[in-house]
């Protein structure tokens, strides 16, 4: 099926829930706040712009049938709610010092990876006390060999803190849209698991597989069946969308300075 050419409106819950205003007044601070932003002064991506970094370890690469769903994420991302996104996301090592200069990544697979080396290790370690955010999918949940092996990792990275089940009450799954779940290719568990360190979501543990939900071809038309069809898919559409605009309010709130004053700047909250 190729994707919509506009977008629905967004989810209300039994009361009416969030008003259109009320999510246009949350996009005006963040546009209001990218207008502020000084010509000179770098920020985060493309002049702040959400940039859903894939991130690999272990000598991986990063091809197949995802391959086009992070450039798929940001596009929903600007067609939905105005924000800037970079439509050509980039990829990054997680030992490179790269991995600094901007606060999200994604971790993906469907196999178990290779335990983290000691640079990866205090890569990925640095990048959190920055305050830095980790989306990490497990594209073949119902077998969880990634997922498993994505914990036992990130453990050894954050030892003192352990996930926990997020849902409706937390922002993330009330950023823009007001979701009642968390869903993707695969419809797995309601909740997300996730680290919260500081009262901030540092990382965030899917077993869902919502980049092969947000995976389409050259044409447009979606590369992977949904297990719960349509409605399915723009439901984890929207849960990216919420994710993407959980990582930019909480890094444009306040003020505007390059990425790792701000990122600092949170992990010190700790």
């Amino acid at each position: 099926m190729a994707a919509s050419s506009s977008p629905p409106a967004p989810l209300r819950d039994a009361e009416g829930g969030a008003s259109r205003l009320g999510r246009r007044l949350l996009l005006a601070s963040v546009g209001g706040a990218l207008l502020a932003l000084p010509k000179r002064a770098p920020a985060f991506g493309e002049e702040g712009a959400f940039n859903p970094r894939i991130v690999l370890t272990g000598g991986s690469t990063w091809e197949g049938v995802r391959a086009t769903a992070p450039g798929r994420w940001s596009d929903e991302v600007v067609r939905r709610t105005s924000a800037p996104g970079r439509l050509r996301p980039t990829i990054v090592q997680a030992d490179e010092p790269q991995l600094l200069a901007e606060p999200f990544a994604v971790w993906g697979g469907s196999s178990e990876v290779a335990a983290l080396t000691s640079r990866e290790v205090s890569g990925l370690r640095q990048f959190f006390a920055m305050g830095g955010v980790l989306f990490v999918d497990d594209f073949e949940p119902e077998a969880g060999a990634f997922g498993k092996s994505a914990r036992r990792e990130i453990a050894r990275v954050l030892p003192e803190q352990a996930p926990i089940p997020i849902g409706p009450e937390n922002v993330v799954f009330r950023s823009f849209y007001l979701m009642k779940r968390a869903v993707g290719r695969a419809e797995g568990p309601a909740q997300l698991d996730a680290i919260v360190r500081a009262g901030a979501v540092q990382v965030l543990f899917s077993s869902h597989d919502v980049l092969g939900a947000l995976a389409r071809d050259a044409g447009g038309t979606n590369s992977l069946e949904v297990s719960g069809g349509d409605r399915q898919r723009e439901q984890a559409i929207r849960l990216a969308v919420n994710v993407a605009l959980y990582v930019l309010c909480s890094n444009y709130k306040d003020d505007q300075v390059h990425a790792e004053h701000i990122m600092r700047r949170r992990g010190n909250t700790k």
